[in-house]
């Protein structure tokens, strides 16, 4: 990265890889429509399926089973419906649950109605109550239809991972049907679609250093799919129409190669994060960081300064050069209170930042960020001698 800036905000939007970029330049001189017939539409739906085969590939999942969309709120969207088609017969979902700390695009209920979503609790590292998600399933009517039951699998402020091992067992009990949106998760921890991991799992090509704009829905098996939420001319086998996004479809697979490759020096990724961490310790002794009591994903970090509102210290680093998040980015550039913070038992009156890195985060950006940091905490405390 540059000297005289420092990116830190990954979990909103990865940097697009070389990769990516040279893989869409290459698409975008491919004119073809990939519906057509010929020759030049064969090659440009041959570029298609290689993306699918990568994306699937990510999370261990049959190419088959990858539907492409304009990202993950649409494949949110598409999933989060009580209309769901078995071949030419039709299952209704009657209920919908969902953690207190999802991210918006799933906590908003999609088509349900607010009177139809139950929103499981979570604790105070924002695990979700797996003794109140128990309960509520047992106490779900099938006479009205099955209960779906969609979860994050890695909070996308604290990078709490969820134990979706325990939480898939627990909705196949009941005879549910468990949505997993993996966005943040994908290309930081291993997914295995194979191992009965989720049914359906949302993705995002941006979170991987793939291009904005393009997501997909990884299904376990084709037998049950939503009612499509575009109907069109049949692209992805019936369940998403329109034209392709060729170019983004194509860096999406290039960004899930290198996504799959990364997994395997993830642990870098982690030393650095815990150097984060650490200079938060030293320059900002009583500094607050969220979720240590569980699993997180090795690239994030959410602390909160004390004193300090989150929206303050966001602009002190901005103006620092170090560009980080106060909590969500997908509230269209709005700052308030956490509502992940909220459920975990936090209040709305406390703040907090994000730090979120990747692997090209290096050495210069640490560096940056301590300087900032370190400017911070000095105004924090002249503020306290003087008061």
């Amino acid at each position: 990265m540059a000297a005289t800036r420092a990116y830190l905000d990954y979990n909103a939007s990865a940097p697009l890889l070389s990769a990516a970029r040279d893989a869409m330049i290459a698409a975008l001189d491919v004119a073809a429509n990939p519906s057509s017939v010929h020759a030049e539409g064969r090659a440009a739906l041959r570029l298609i399926e290689n993306a699918r085969r990568d994306v699937a590939a990510l999370v261990n999942a049959r190419p088959e089973h990858v539907v492409f969309t304009s990202g993950a709120t649409e494949a949110a969207s598409t999933l989060l419906t009580a209309d769901w088609r078995m071949g030419r017969g039709t299952v209704r979902m009657s209920r919908l649950y969902v953690s207190a700390a999802d991210h918006p695009c799933i906590l908003n209920g999609g088509h349900f109605p607010a009177a139809q979503v139950t929103r499981i609790g979570v604790d105070a590292n924002g695990i979700v109550d797996l003794a109140a998600l128990l309960a509520a399933l047992r106490g779900h009517d099938k006479a009205d239809g099955l209960p779906l039951v969609a979860i994050h699998a890695a909070n996308n402020e604290t990078g709490v991972i969820q134990p979706i091992g325990r939480i898939a067992e627990i909705v196949k009990a009941a005879g549910g049907i468990l949505i997993v949106d993996a966005v943040q998760a994908a290309g930081r921890i291993p997914i295995d679609m194979s191992a009965g991991y989720a049914d359906y799992l949302i993705l995002s090509s941006h979170k991987i250093g793939g291009p904005k704009g393009v997501g997909a829905i990884v299904a376990a098996a084709d037998l049950m799919m939503p009612r499509p939420l575009i109907n069109g001319g049949g692209q992805e086998k019936g369940h998403r129409g329109g034209t392709e996004n060729l170019a983004g479809i194509v860096g999406f697979g290039a960004a899930a190669r290198e996504a799959l490759n990364g997994l395997q020096s993830i642990d870098a990724v982690a030393r650095r994060r815990d150097e984060v961490e650490a200079i938060l310790k030293m320059l900002v002794p009583d500094v607050e960081i969220f979720g240590t009591g569980a699993p997180r994903l090795a690239n994030t970090t959410f602390f909160a300064i004390p004193g300090i509102k989150a929206e303050t210290a966001q602009i002190a680093f901005d103006l620092a050069g170090v560009a980080l998040s106060a909590g969500s980015a997908c509230s269209s550039g709005k700052v308030g209170p956490s509502h992940v913070l909220k459920a975990m038992g936090f209040g709305d009156s406390l703040g907090a930042l994000r730090v979120s890195i990747g692997h090209a985060t290096g050495a210069e950006d640490i560096k940056l960020f301590r300087t900032a940091l370190a400017g911070i905490a000095s105004r924090r405390a002249d503020r306290e001698r003087a008061a």
